[in-house]
Parts: C-alpha cells; structure tokens; sequence
C-alpha cells in the first residue's frame, strides 16, 4: 500500500507544481506559484521518504494533503469556481485516505 501512496505523492507533487506555475501564467499570481512549487516539494520529498522513513513521509504528505484541502475546500465553498478547488480536493482527499490506510497497514 505505501508503494501506491509513494507513486501518488509524486503524481499529486506534479499536477500541484504545474497548477501553480498554471496560476502564475494566467492570472499572473505569484502566490499560487509559491505555494504551488513548494507544495509540490514538499509532497515529492514525501515520496522520496517513504521507502527509508515510511512514517515521516506519510505524516509530511498528509499534513500538505489536510492544508491543500483547507486551502480549496473553503474556496470552493465560498466562490463555487471548479477550477483550480475541484481537481485539489479530490487529490487532497485521496491524499488523505491512501495516507491513513498506508499507515494502518504498515
């Protein structure tokens, strides 16, 4: 189960990174680069982790999982706008659900 979690940190790290250089490009917004690329890292450098240090890759992935989602969920809620705060939720949910079933099947 944490290989499947492995692999989708480093998908989830992509789409992260890519949406944030997205909102740069469109929206010339600095902030969602930031936040995008460092997300991104950080949720690679989960990835990274977890075949040495299992437990501390997952507590870091999920800790950007659960922030990303309080990021977007609210948005959403707030705004109603799809984009970017759909596709983030989802991937912060399955981020969260594959980091807990990892961690209870370690």
């Amino acid at each position: 189960m944490l290989n499947i979690t492995r692999l989708f940190f480093f998908v989830f790290a992509a789409l992260t990174a890519a949406g944030g250089v997205m909102g740069f490009v469109k929206a010339n917004s600095k902030a969602s680069l930031i936040a995008g690329v460092i997300s991104g890292l950080l949720l690679a450098a989960s990835g990274w982790l977890m075949p040495t240090r299992a437990t501390a890759g997952c507590v870091m992935g999920l800790v950007v999982s659960l922030l990303l989602l309080g990021r977007f969920l609210p948005a959403y809620l707030k705004k109603g706008a799809m984009m970017p705060a759909v596709p983030m939720i989802i991937l912060s949910v399955a981020g969260i659900a594959l980091t807990i079933t990892g961690l209870i099947r370690r």
